[in-house]
């Protein structure tokens, strides 16, 4: 139960009324169908509202003092697995077309009929599991393409004139249609299973026939079917530490692709920070510069350091980019040995981020005294080369590059650190890396509740004094701590 004042807090700034909240239904009432839930979930999604809950606490909480903006906060990240089964590619096509078969028994039972055969109901019977498998790769490779093969059959079946219009807008057709174009070709040669970079990326592929927003994801070597949760909160250390903005992406988006939202949204909702803490995986000297032009924000986290080849020699180490003297006017690179660069060129990545390219002659390399700490450049038209991000990119990277090794800076960094403490206390009390629902507008209502909740959990605390939880040590690691 909440605290009396967090209740005050809640209704309004000043209000006297402290009596208890409403209390439950009669033992007997017969209460309301589950289903009135879903469709309550399903309104707030199509109107919008998902998030009004929380801009509601957020906005009493700001009324009584408790919440300003233009201070610190701070982001991390956490999985979120699908309620889904995480499925391999031959249980992922045999689970897609048992799905679309299941669901046109259902709706047209008398057409289906005549188009399967008993092998049919031996290979999509029961849910496909790994087990189930035949031994072989070869032989595996075969069933995949005989389910495949299946599969054009049926959607030919759906497809032909003869066939009621209907069947085509079965969700489950659909998507066995879209899994199809991805894991197949069909041509005159027959159907062929896709195998390695002929597959579309994680991202645009499917992963599952029952959440079609789940994909498979990997981060620091562990995968997972489902989402990814991007938690905001201010970390002032005379206030509680509050969830101010909520992310819900699928398991492929980098974090990198997520700083900018959350700076849009903070700044729309007018909880923008002064100075925000985040890891390496959110921050490049691209949003540097953005955070501080576009919304007056200090984005302070590590960014990539300057590395060439590898450290072999601890007394003569490698030469690298901080050692070259860039003149942006003249377009030349200096080298140590005060060599200008001979070529210089304006380029773009796939992805279209500019970049300069800047080379040395191998002619001067060649002879210079300090090219085994340089370059391994032997022969070709070139010797060192070097990449540079735009000016005002590239200056703000040898910036941070600096300022990361001082103690002052990693004293201010310290900060973030906190953030993994309200993950944890995300998943301890509101099960957040795991979504009861299916579809990624749906599992982002449920992480906003869950964040509404805490919010709620941790003005409470505040208003009746309960100090922060320490950080877990486990026994064996304290032993170490004191040995």
């Amino acid at each position: 139960m909440l605290g009396r004042r967090a209740r005050t807090v809640l209704r309004g700034r000043g209000c006297r009324d402290a009596s208890p909240l409403p209390g439950g239904l009669e033992l007997d009432d017969p209460g309301f169908d589950f289903t009135v839930l879903g469709g309550f979930r399903s309104r707030l999604i199509t109107h919008g509202l998902e998030e009004r809950v929380l801009d509601v606490v957020l906005g009493r909480l700001s009324e009584a003092g408790l919440l300003r903006a233009g201070g610190r906060q701070r982001t991390d990240s956490t999985h979120v697995l699908a309620a889904v089964r995480t499925l391999n590619r031959m249980e992922f096509v045999g689970e897609t077309l048992r799905a679309a078969l299941e669901a046109l028994e259902a709706a047209a039972p008398h057409w289906l009929t005549p188009l399967i055969s008993s092998a049919w109901v031996e290979r999509y019977g029961a849910k496909v599991d790994n087990y189930r498998f035949p031994k072989g790769e070869n032989v595996r490779r075969e069933w995949a393409e005989q389910v495949g093969r299946d599969g054009f059959a049926l959607l030919d079946a759906v497809d032909e004139a003869a066939a009621v219009a209907w069947l085509r807008e079965i969700p489950a057709v659909g998507i066995l249609r879209r899994a199809w174009a991805e894991q197949y070709h069909r041509d005159g040669k027959g159907v062929r299973w896709r195998e390695g970079k002929d597959l579309p990326p994680a991202r645009d592929r499917l992963s599952s026939p029952y959440d079609i927003d789940a994909h498979y994801g990997i981060k620091r070597g562990a995968g997972w079917c489902g989402y990814k949760v991007h938690l905001s909160e201010t970390c002032e250390p005379d206030a509680p530490h509050l969830i101010t903005n909520v992310e819900t992406t699928n398991a492929t988006v980098n974090d990198t692709e997520v700083t900018a939202t959350i700076h849009q949204r903070l700044a729309e909702r007018e909880w923008k920070p002064r100075e925000h803490v985040v890891d390496a995986g959110y921050i490049t000297a691209a949003h540097i510069l953005a955070a501080r032009e576009d919304h007056g924000i200090d984005l302070v986290g590590p960014v990539g350091i300057d590395t060439h080849h590898s450290g072999r020699d601890a007394q003569a180490p490698d030469l690298t980019q901080a050692a070259f003297t860039t003149d942006w006017e003249a377009r030349k690179v200096i080298c140590p040995q005060g060599v200008a660069s001979a070529s210089w060129s304006q380029q773009r990545k796939a992805s279209g981020t500019p970049l300069v390219r800047v080379h040395f002659a191998l002619a001067d390399c060649i002879a210079c005294p300090l090219k085994p700490r340089c370059t391994k450049a032997a022969n070709g038209k070139w010797g060192r080369s070097l990449t540079l991000q735009p000016r005002e990119q590239q200056q703000i990277l040898e910036e941070r590059r600096a300022e990361q090794q001082t103690d002052l800076w990693k004293e201010r960094y310290d900060v973030r650190a906190g953030v993994k403490g309200t993950i944890s206390q995300a998943v301890r009390r509101t099960h957040l890396r795991h979504t009861p629902y299916r579809g990624q507008s749906k599992t982002h209502l449920a992480n906003i509740l869950s964040a509404t909740a805490l919010n709620i959990t941790r003005v409470d605390a505040w208003q009746n004094g309960t100090p922060l939880g320490t950080t877990h040590v486990s026994h064996l690691s304290r032993l170490a701590l004191t040995a």
